[in-house]
């Protein structure tokens, strides 16, 4: 049956990461990174099933593209001086679950449908891929996921404006998880399944059992 997982992290530099190779691991591209100024290739990852930028109508043409984009939110988290700031949130990761009930098509349109939405909630670009099972290193050949990258930044005419604080708040990441569930619920409901996802803890549902 269908497993529901959301979780939401940020991408800090402070944790020692870059997000020109991040977006270029899920996409599996090759990126240049003007910051470092390292090539970031990632063009023999396998499994990657879609992958799609949204931003909001209007916004930069280079909000688009992922080369531009990402390279974009590394300048935008620099120092008066040039110099880097360590401590800088560069992006929110949201990974989730897609149910294996559900078929290519279908799984893209759930992806699309919420990247559409956070989009227009939050006024920030998505960069989203969904990978595949990778059965031949022993994943589960249920295990179909998406990774969404957003923006910290939102995503403007001119390229990228102010920070959106509200993505900091607990209250708004327990309100993507529950919009991540019922939309799937909706997709499963669409193409014909009985069974449904659920957000809340075993704790919260009253289940006397260990999360697994």
């Amino acid at each position: 049956m269908a497993i529901y997982h959301c979780s939401i992290q940020p991408i800090s530099r402070s944790d020692g990461r870059s997000i020109v190779a991040c977006a270029a691991y899920r996409a599996g591209e090759k990126l240049e990174c003007d910051t470092y100024g390292k090539t970031q290739d990632y063009t023999r990852k396998t499994g990657i099933e879609f992958t799609q930028i949204f931003a909001p109508v209007g916004a930069s043409p280079d909000m688009l593209d992922r080369q531009k984009l990402w390279n974009g939110v590394e300048q935008s988290e620099l120092k008066k001086d040039g110099s880097i700031k360590q401590e800088a949130r560069l992006a929110k990761e949201i990974e989730i679950a897609l149910p294996h009930e559900l078929n290519k098509r279908q799984r893209q349109a759930l992806v699309t449908e919420l990247c559409q939405s956070l989009v227009k909630e939050y006024g920030v670009a998505v960069d989203v891929a969904i990978h595949a099972p990778h059965t031949a290193g022993g994943s589960d050949e249920r295990n179909h996921h998406a990774h969404i990258l957003m923006t910290t930044r939102t995503a403007t005419e001119q390229g990228l404006g102010a920070k959106v604080r509200e993505l900091d708040r607990h209250s708004t990441l327990k309100k993507i998880r529950q919009e991540v569930a019922d939309m799937t619920n909706a997709h499963l409901e669409k193409a014909g399944y009985d069974v449904r996802v659920d957000h809340r803890s075993h704790r919260d549902r009253g289940i006397l059992i260990e999360p697994t």
